[in-house]
């Protein structure tokens, strides 16, 4: 009876083992900086809410700002205080536009040797939005454009729509930085912005129109995706692989799983509003089916 009573016992825990491998597993600590709040940046939160970060054997600590979050704020996109913090400890990936890291390399003594391991979104695909009485793109000539900061993406953008039109950024039209926001769209300190995807999901809602659509153009960028220190990457070789291994597996789930992006934007960005989850949702289905590791082609946008 006990020889019974014992393997009855051992089955049971190897049936535990079976149904639950991450059991046998020991979950490796990684820190991410999720950098501001952008679309791309969901692809991270639905692989840490669907448990595929731990299926992949990491234990990923992860939060967004204070201070991503109260620039967010102004786009009106208000994050909930559960989903900001600052990592523990050394952040092991930051999550990024490309084009700010390779401005700060190039002008920055102090920016570290980090290195773009994958980019989520590496074609422009934001708007341009404008005042009302402005409805098509040469009449910006002259006017403000605003942007978010100094070598980001909405400043890379900008400036290619310059070159697009021929203009030079310097005399031919005013480009204003910390104007990507709402409140200064709408008390008119800029005359149109380049809008990313959240700004203008909010903007829509509001009844603001796209005057342009610059995903038209085909136009490469570094935009944002999944950095870190050449040094840290080369020592740790397999939590790179995990990682970015996990990555792909989400943006597959957010391709396919409506319901899970739906509940991640409103988990995270507090959007609950089923319109704007279904325009931030088809904007996602947008990004590449998997990370790009090189643009075939380099624009001078910076330069």
């Amino acid at each position: 009876m006990k020889l019974r009573n014992a393997f009855i016992v051992m089955l049971a825990l190897l049936a535990v083992g079976a149904t639950n491998p991450l059991r046998a597993q020991e979950l490796t600590k990684v820190r991410v900086s999720l950098g501001d709040v952008s679309l791309n940046k969901l692809i991270f939160a639905v692989a840490e809410d669907a448990g595929i970060f731990k299926k992949n054997g990491l234990d990923v600590e992860m939060y967004i700002s204070p201070d991503a979050a109260a620039r967010s704020a102004r786009a009106g996109v208000f994050i909930p205080k559960e989903r900001q913090g600052r990592p523990s400890g050394k952040v092991d990936f930051n999550i990024g536009g490309g084009s700010p890291m390779i401005v700060g390399r190039a002008t920055d003594a102090t920016a570290g040797d980090r290195i773009i391991l994958a980019s989520t979104d590496h074609v422009v695909r934001w708007h341009i939005v404008a005042q009302k009485e402005i409805t098509k793109p040469e009449q910006l000539k002259g006017k403000r454009l605003g942007f978010s900061g100094v070598g980001a993406m909405s400043h890379f953008e900008a400036l290619a729509f310059c070159q697009l039109m021929k203009w030079d950024p310097n005399q031919d039209i005013a480009v204003m930085e910390n104007a990507l926001a709402l409140h200064t769209f709408e008390d008119r300190t800029v005359d149109a912005m380049v809008a990313d995807e959240l700004v203008y999901t909010m903007g829509m809602s509001k009844g603001y129109r796209p005057l342009v659509d610059l995903g038209q153009y085909n136009i490469p960028i570094p935009g944002s995706g999944v950095t870190a220190s050449r040094k840290w990457v080369n020592a740790n070789k397999d939590k790179v692989r995990k990682f970015l291994k996990a990555t792909l597996e989400a943006i597959a789930l957010l391709k396919n799983n409506k319901t899970v992006v739906f509940g991640t934007i409103n988990k995270w960005y507090a959007i609950s509003n089923r319109e704007q989850q279904e325009m931030l949702f088809q904007d996602m289905t947008k990004l590449p089916r998997k990370p790009d590791r090189k643009s075939t082609r380099l624009n001078s946008s910076h330069t």
